[in-house]
C-alpha cells in the first residue's frame, strides 16, 4: 500500500492499549513515536516497500508495536509543507509488513498520525495516495488535482513519476476521522502470521523429467 500524508508528535504511555489475543494472551499493541535508532530500519522497509523517502527525518514517523515481542508492526509519518500564507499536512510513506497486514495496523498508524495534525493545529491533513478505498473508510474524500494547494500539485505530479502513478489528491477533517469498528477489532487481537516457506526448486522447475532426465521442452536444439 502506498500513501502520502501530514503529521508529527509523541505518543504518551496513556495512549497505549493492552489487548486480549484470540489465543488468550494479553497483548499491548500501540502506536508511538519511532527513536533514532530505528532510522536504518525505517529506510531499509521504506526501500522494500517502494515508499517515498523524500525529505526523510525519522522523528517525523510513528511506529506501530507489540510490546510484548517489541516487534515492528508498521509505521508512517507526517510532512509539514510550508508555504507563504501558511502550512500544510500531508500523511504519507504508510506501510506495514507483511506478516502483521490485515489486523488493523495500518489503520491505527493512520489514526495515531491524524491524532497528531490535530494537536498541531491542523484543521485537515492531505493524502496523495492510489489507495482511495482504503481511506475513505477513515472520512478522507477525493480532492481534484486542480483544487489542490499549489505545494501538494507539485507533490502530485512528483509521486506519480516516482512511486504511485495512480495517486490522487484526498483530505480529511481532522475532527472527522472515523475507526471501522472491525479494525478496530482486528487490532485488538492482532499478531503475526507465519509467513509461508519458499518452495524448493526441482528438477520440473526447470523443464526436466526427473525419471529420465531429458528435456520435458523444445528448446530448439
Amino acid at each position: 500500500m502506498k500513501l502520502v500524508f501530514l503529521v508529527e508528535s509523541s505518543t504518551p504511555d496513556s495512549l497505549r492499549h493492552t489487548f486480549l489475543r484470540s489465543d488468550g494472551q494479553l497483548t499491548p499493541m500501540y502506536v508511538r513515536d519511532a527513536k533514532n535508532r530505528e532510522e536504518v530500519w525505517l529506510l531499509d522497509r521504506i526501500e522494500e516497500m517502494g515508499l517515498d523517502e523524500t525529505a526523510f527525518r525519522s522523528r517525523d514517523y510513528v511506529v506501530a508495536i507489540d510490546e510484548t515481542s517489541g516487534e515492528k508492526a508498521g509505521f508512517g509519518r507526517i510532512r509539514i509543507h510550508k508555504t507563504d500564507d501558511r502550512e500544510l499536512c500531508e500523511l504519507t510513506s504508510i506501510g506495514v509488513l507483511e506478516s502483521w497486514r490485515r489486523q488493523g495496523v495500518g489503520a491505527h498508524v493512520v489514526e495515531r498520525l491524524v491524532e497528531q495534525a490535530r494537536d498541531h493545529g491542523f484543521d485537515a491533513v492531505f493524502a496523495l495516495t492510489g489507495a482511495t478505498d482504503y481511506l475513505s473508510q477513515f472520512g478522507f474524500r477525493g480532492v481534484e488535482s486542480s483544487d489542490l494547494p499549489a505545494k501538494l500539485r507539485e507533490r502530485l505530479d512528483a509521486k506519480r513519476e516516482a512511486t504511485d502513478p495512480d495517486a490522487v489528491g484526498m483530505v480529511l477533517a481532522t475532527d472527522e476521522f472515523v475507526m471501522p469498528d472491525r479494525l478496530r477489532e482486528r487490532f485488538k487481537r492482532a499478531q503475526p502470521h507465519e509467513e509461508e516457506p519458499e518452495p524448493e526448486e526441482s528438477a520440473e522447475d526447470f523443464g526436466i523429467d526427473p525419471n529420465s532426465a531429458t528435456y520435458k521442452y523444445d528448446t530448439g536444439g
